[in-house]
């Protein structure tokens, strides 16, 4: 587990890669997708953190949520000054706040 600095750049660089990834789904306790997150440009940090927290933690609950948002450092801030700004970690601030435990579930590329 890493040790969350200032910034989120910094925290990234800690991360392990995701090259091999393709995309996160969020699962909910009956099963249902109800958040994807493709591994494309402007979504790569989010990839990589959601991947880290699986690998981490296994599962997204409050205590994944409050070290997730320690991960992404500034942002976090920002998302809670301009709310759906930073979807993903939004998602990440409603579970820390008492949102229903998510499963991470990694799909890897098929080539």
């Amino acid at each position: 587990m890493i040790e969350p600095g200032a910034t989120f750049k910094d925290n990234l660089q800690q991360l392990p890669p995701v090259s091999g990834v393709q995309r996160i789904d969020l699962v909910d306790a009956n099963g249902r997708v109800v958040a994807s997150i493709e591994n494309q440009p402007g979504k790569q940090g989010s990839v990589a953190v959601y991947n880290y927290l699986k690998q981490a933690f296994g599962t997204l609950d409050s205590a994944t949520a409050e070290h997730g948002l320690l991960v992404f450092g500034e942002h976090t801030a920002d998302a809670r000054a301009r709310p759906g700004a930073h979807p993903n970690v939004d998602r990440l601030l409603a579970i820390a706040a008492g949102g229903a435990a998510l499963d991470i579930q990694v799909t890897a590329d098929s080539d």
